[in-house]
């Protein structure tokens, strides 16, 4: 997905990073210019400058899952959430504590963003007007992003991430699983 490419170019301190609202097949449909010719590459200056304090790690959502000033956002299926079918990942379920916002919610029918006053909207609906206490996840940490970009895109922090996400909670049986039916 593009919007794990933008958080990462975002992680690495390249802060003009921008999504292609709709993606390219929107663009085509659109008869929008399309080059044929793919150009020379050319010497850059950029210097990393990693955002360490962008994620969390498995032993800060074990620390601070049950904690109020922190909201777990998971983007995966409602299925998945539910623990109603794991098509990747050997358990079911979710983190208890975390809220399901599938990242399509994001989304027009026709595949653009919704306004930002829209998911503005729906993510203080979710979060309250503290935004910057979301961490995001889902299965392995990328369409997290999404629910991140979206979050920016309606002039809200962007939040934190959780790479680790749902496949590295579950890989260890002891931690706590939730599942609605």
């Amino acid at each position: 997905f593009a919007v794990r490419l933008w958080w990462m170019l975002r992680w690495l301190g390249h802060d003009k990073a921008a999504l292609l609202d709709g993606g390219f097949p929107l663009w085509q449909k659109e008869g929008r210019p399309v080059a044929k010719a793919v150009p020379a590459p050319r010497q850059g200056s950029f210097v990393p400058r990693p955002h360490l304090g962008a994620t969390v790690d498995v032993h800060f959502v074990e620390r601070f899952r049950e904690d109020p000033s922190i909201r777990l956002l998971d983007a995966r299926t409602a299925e998945r959430f539910k623990g109603l079918q794991e098509p990747i990942d050997p358990v079911a379920g979710h983190i208890p504590g975390a809220i399901n916002r599938f990242w399509q919610k994001n989304l027009n029918p026709d595949g653009r963003f919704k306004s930002s006053e829209q998911l503005r909207a729906e993510f203080e609906a979710l979060l309250g007007t503290d935004a910057e206490r979301a961490v995001h996840m889902c299965g392995s940490g990328v369409t997290a992003c999404h629910n991140a970009f979206a979050m920016e895109l309606a002039g809200l922090p962007a939040g934190r991430l959780y790479p680790g996400s749902w496949s590295e909670w579950c890989s260890d049986r002891a931690r706590p699983v939730a599942t609605l039916s």
